[in-house]
């Protein structure tokens, strides 16, 4: 009987952390360049006590075994602001960390500071390819496919263009990727992923969120009935406990 317990009581925490997902992803339906997440769990085998060596064969638990990120790409939206910015298929653009270190992201609505650094709307700098990229007053942006951001004065010498850097493109595995607290990707190694220029970008375009919210809300339905059959499921094992104790009892 404990077998049912263990098996629905595991199973029912593993939804209640599928539900989070999926209503994060809703929440993020029109964030720029959110990638969804999905919970995926998978039985583990319940360690004995006196022995953690001895797995009971007969006993598992459903843990959480990672979170899986969605990286098909978004649609892009065109917005015709000269600082924004989508990646085109694979790619992500690098930002430089207060730390020193890298991350990763597909939302490209960026803006510049009250020095001129291009950086995205929480204030952090877009990494170059000579370090952050700083943006001359009264000048006219143009962001190439591959990067290079060029200004053109927009008083004096109003034909001279000047490239004032390059945003960094990588596009490292996946599989390598992992998201933070943040909603940034960094490589699991924390190192630095290399420029790939292979990687274009569209001026002018954001791209949205990956989220299907009417798959998410099927999603949503589909796990709240299954966590309604799982708390069925110790309901039942309780009454079974309580019958085969009133059997047992001594009269």
């Amino acid at each position: 009987m404990d077998r049912l317990i263990y098996t629905a009581m595991t199973g029912a925490s593993g939804t209640l952390s599928r539900q989070a997902a999926v209503a994060h992803n809703l929440a993020n339906v029109t964030t720029q360049g959110y990638r969804a997440e999905e919970h995926r769990l998978r039985a583990a085998q319940v360690l004995t006590h006196n022995a953690p060596q001895t797995a009971l064969p007969t006993r598992a638990f459903a843990v959480d075994a990672s979170t899986h990120s969605d990286f098909s790409e978004g649609a892009l939206m065109y917005t015709g602001g000269q600082f924004d910015v989508a990646v085109k298929g694979k790619g992500w653009v690098a930002l430089a960390l207060p730390d020193g270190s890298e991350a990763y992201t597909r939302a490209g609505s960026f803006e510049t500071s009250e020095n001129g650094i291009l950086q995205t709307k929480n204030g952090i700098p877009v990494q170059g390819d000579g370090g952050p990229i700083t943006i001359p007053p009264d000048s006219r942006v143009t962001i190439e496919r591959d990067g290079t951001v060029s200004v053109v004065p927009e008083t004096g010498a109003q034909n001279t263009v000047n490239a004032v850097g390059r945003i960094k493109l990588v596009n490292p595995p996946e599989a390598d990727l992992v998201r933070g607290p943040d909603g940034l990707f960094r490589l699991n190694t924390g190192d630095p992923a290399a420029q790939d220029d292979n990687v274009k970008i569209a001026a002018g375009y954001l791209e949205n969120s990956n989220v299907n919210p009417v798959e998410q809300m099927v999603a949503m339905i589909a796990l709240a009935r299954q966590f309604e059959m799982q708390m069925r499921m110790i309901t039942t094992a309780e009454a079974n406990d309580r019958a085969a104790t009133q059997v047992l009892a001594p009269r």
